[in-house]
């Protein structure tokens, strides 16, 4: 690898130049049968060729439709954003208005999530609206949910399973600084609560359970001078608690924030939380950095991110935290069906810093008996999120999807496994002659 060439813009991080529709070339094992849908996976893909950090390239999502235990095609397409039309150009002044002082939030790059909601597909990034996309990638424009979105919002909601809502936050880098949002099955947003915060922190994902929702105030603090700089607008300040704020899901706007303090540290994401039956704690899952950006440090600099468990206590006041595992991993998800509840199962994918690392993992956690199964892929194979798909009633009867690049081919294939037995050889591999590069976030959507 040049040295000249930056960690985000290496080896499968490189972007791809082309928007396609395609046929794959070949298919490895067999497709399950019931499989009818389209498998979709959304990350930074700069259109110039560069970007300044690993956030800030141009969304593309990438998806597969399978059918009938057929894989009938790939595509890939940019979402089509201000920064799509103004490829270069800074994102500070395309949507910061001088002469008002507003912040216009349909300027985003769209390119860390995609999610489903009352019958749309959004594509996400926590710094501005949302923007729905067809099924066939094609771009519609910026929800706002009839108006009521007047933040960002997450790249991270949550949909309950049991009441169908959809519960989401958005950040600001001015007061108020966090907004709490809750919308209906049917997509109408029926609560809108300020949640009080000292200052602008990057909030980049949060936690439910079956009553409340759990916010992570985390010393990585806005930096207005390294944003004009052009870096990521973002430093650890040891200044600054890390904590977590609990607030009751349909809680009024004097309902107090319960906040526990922990041990500092950043997290990337939560696989899960819930309340005992008792109701008398609450615990979260996730995985946790000791630090992030320290000192002016670079891109994602601050310890591997490991699956580690905090248990909140809410009669003292107390936490107990600890790790669950010593292997760095990343991406963490559970079964839709158990999201905000007591769960078994949680999934991540092994994580590291090096651009061509030597093979991905993926992992199966039991965390009643603290088991971990592995899924290694071949030498020379990498792989993103592993999103759980179910077949049946049981939690982790299903499959894990994902994203996989084979460096001596130069080419991706979609893997399928038995997420109840890792360690056998994938069901399938639709097989690619184009490259995905290394993104984020992505789901899986029945037809």
């Amino acid at each position: 690898m040049s040295e000249t060439v930056p960690l985000h813009l290496a080896g499968n991080n490189a972007p791809v130049a082309d928007e396609v529709t395609l046929e794959p070339s070949k298919v490895v094992g067999a497709i399950p049968a019931e499989l009818s849908g389209q498998f979709f996976r959304n990350g930074p893909n700069p259109r110039t060729g560069w970007s300044p950090h690993s956030f800030a390239g141009d969304g593309m999502i990438h998806t597969i439709a399978l059918e009938g235990g057929r894989a009938r095609w790939y595509r890939n397409r940019y979402v089509r954003t201000p920064l799509y039309d103004h490829p270069g150009q800074s994102r500070l002044a395309l949507a910061f208005n001088q002469e008002t002082g507003r912040i216009d939030y349909r300027v985003t790059t769209a390119n860390t999530h995609l999610i489903t909601h009352a019958g749309r597909l959004f594509a996400l990034e926590e710094g501005g609206f949302p923007y729905e996309v067809t099924p066939d990638l094609a771009t519609i424009g910026a929800h706002t949910f009839d108006g009521a979105l007047r933040t960002p919002m997450t790249a991270h909601p949550k949909t309950c399973p049991i009441t169908g809502e959809l519960l989401f936050f958005g950040y600001r880098l001015r007061p108020p600084y966090l907004t709490y949002y809750r919308a209906s099955a049917a997509g109408e947003v029926v609560q809108t609560r300020v949640v009080d915060v000292p200052r602008a922190t990057m909030m980049h994902d949060f936690a439910v359970t079956r009553n409340h929702v759990i916010f992570m105030d985390l010393p990585v603090v806005f930096d207005p001078a390294q944003a004009a700089a052009g870096g990521p607008p973002w430093r650890w300040d040891d200044g600054h608690r890390a904590r977590f704020g609990v607030l009751a899901r349909t809680a009024g706007d004097e309902a107090p924030v319960r906040w526990f303090d922990v041990a500092p540290c950043y997290v990337w994401h939560t696989m899960n939380a819930f309340e005992d039956p008792q109701g008398d704690t609450i615990t979260v899952t996730g995985t946790r950095v000791p630090t992030l950006w320290r000192d002016g440090a670079g891109d994602l600099a601050g310890g591997l991110p490991v699956v580690y468990r905090w248990t909140l206590h809410l009669t003292s006041g107390a936490v107990t935290e600890e790790p669950l595992d010593d292997a760095p991993s990343e991406y963490p998800r559970v079964a839709d069906s158990v999201l905000g509840l007591s769960h078994r199962f949680g999934y991540t994918t092994s994580f590291s810093l090096d651009a061509e690392p030597e093979r991905s993992e993926i992992y199966a956690y039991d965390l009643t008996g603290g088991e971990r199964a592995v899924h290694r892929l071949p030498p020379g194979h990498t792989c993103g999120e592993a999103v759980f798909v179910p077949r049946g009633t049981a939690e982790n009867e299903g499959y894990l999807m994902t994203f996989a690049h084979d460096r001596g081919a130069g080419t991706s294939y979609l893997a399928i496994l038995n997420a109840a037995d890792l360690a056998a050889p994938p069901l399938a591999e639709v097989h690619l002659p184009v490259r995905i590069p290394t993104g984020f976030h992505g789901n899986w959507i029945p037809a």
